[in-house]
């Protein structure tokens, strides 16, 4: 388990990087109903962070990706995704 400052620090970073990818960060402001605004003012409550891992973690190339680029273990944005405050319980049915 890692700790809620690690996990908030690794969603941030998960942003980041999907904000450099243009179509991403275009497709994430769709399906997060975010505008860049928006973003910009709520960019560290928990329910942006976990939309930020949600939608890194709908697509195994996107979490690929991301470790590879950030040298991290591909099984951390879960592990990140889990200690963040309503995190444990994903719902995507």
């Amino acid at each position: 388990m890692i700790g809620k400052e690690t996990a908030e620090t690794l969603a941030l970073q998960a942003l980041g990087w999907i904000a450099g990818q243009d179509d991403l960060f275009e497709a994430f402001l769709a399906t997060s109903g975010l505008s860049r605004e928006a973003l910009g003012t709520r960019l560290e409550e928990p329910e942006v962070l976990l939309a930020a891992l949600d939608f890194l973690l709908a697509d195994d190339g996107f979490v690929t990706g991301f470790a590879r680029d950030t040298g991290i273990s591909p099984d951390l944005p879960m592990r990140a995704r889990a200690a963040l405050p309503g995190g444990a319980d994903p719902h995507w049915t």
